[in-house]
């Protein structure tokens, strides 16, 4: 798909791999709305980009519908959709000393990683589906996995299983969306410099990725920015999750 001219939301805009993808693709010609949190810096984002912000929750379902459905208004139009926004929460074991892995919690980390993936991919679908197909193309959605989805470490069984459900319903999305002309497709990074990470010393950084064969660096946002550039650009990318992991093997 050709960027320049196109429109494009992305959920979880206004920092990390959202504000980066965002930015690459002002840069190439398309018009942005931004979908983040009330309190995100989604508004400045937008507004030094030439797009829009509209406020959402993801967690709050029919929030999210109305404010995605305002930005399609605005763009007039949809034919990239972008979801970063996700997190991971406490750190809990299936069972230990102090008892079952909190079963809330756990639903609290799946609805905010898959069924708010989903949401979004499922609406982001019924929009792009007005398009006039370009080449057969009528749009595009990327979600965000993690490397946690093909290895999670203990204590990460909640954000383990609600990545690798992003990774696990990326194909047969695909093969539902496929009659449309509608790609999906999704990244599964590694440790990047966001959120978090963002501000950790060197020192600690290269610990934290001493087992990557090259390089033994945090990934950046605007290296994830760029794969997604490649995929809404390469057609015959469809139906997988992309490791962006350095070569990073557990």
């Amino acid at each position: 798909m050709r960027i320049r001219g196109k429109r494009a939301v992305i959920v979880g805009g206004a920092s990390g791999f959202g504000r980066a993808s965002a930015e690459a693709f002002a840069e190439r010609g398309a018009t942005v709305a931004i979908l983040d949190l009330p309190n995100s810096a989604g508004r400045q984002v937008a507004d030094a980009l030439g797009g829009a912000f509209y406020p959402a929750d993801v967690t709050d379902f029919a929030g999210t519908e109305r404010a995605l459905q305002e930005a399609v208004q605005w763009l007039d139009g949809l034919h990239i959709a972008v979801t970063t926004a996700g997190g991971g929460g406490p750190a809990q074991r299936t069972f230990d000393e102090s008892g079952p892995h909190d079963l809330g919690a756990f639903r609290a980390i799946l609805d905010l990683n898959v069924v708010a993936t989903f949401n979004v991919s499922r609406l982001a679908a019924s929009h792009m589906s007005h398009n006039e197909a370009e080449d057969g193309e009528r749009g595009v959605i990327v979600n965000t996995s993690s490397l946690a989805a093909f290895g999670g470490q203990a204590g990460l069984v909640a954000y383990t299983a609600s990545k690798a459900a992003i990774a696990g319903m990326c194909l047969t999305m695909a093969r539902d969306l496929g009659d449309l002309g509608i790609r999906v497709m999704a990244i599964a990074p590694s440790l990047f410099a966001t959120g978090m990470t963002a501000g950790v010393p060197d020192d600690l950084a290269a610990a934290l990725t001493r087992d990557a064969p090259f390089p033994r660096r945090l990934g950046r946002p605007e290296e994830y920015a760029q794969l997604v550039i490649a995929i809404v650009e390469n057609q015959m990318l469809n139906g997988q999750c992309l490791r962006l992991d350095a070569g990073v093997r557990r």
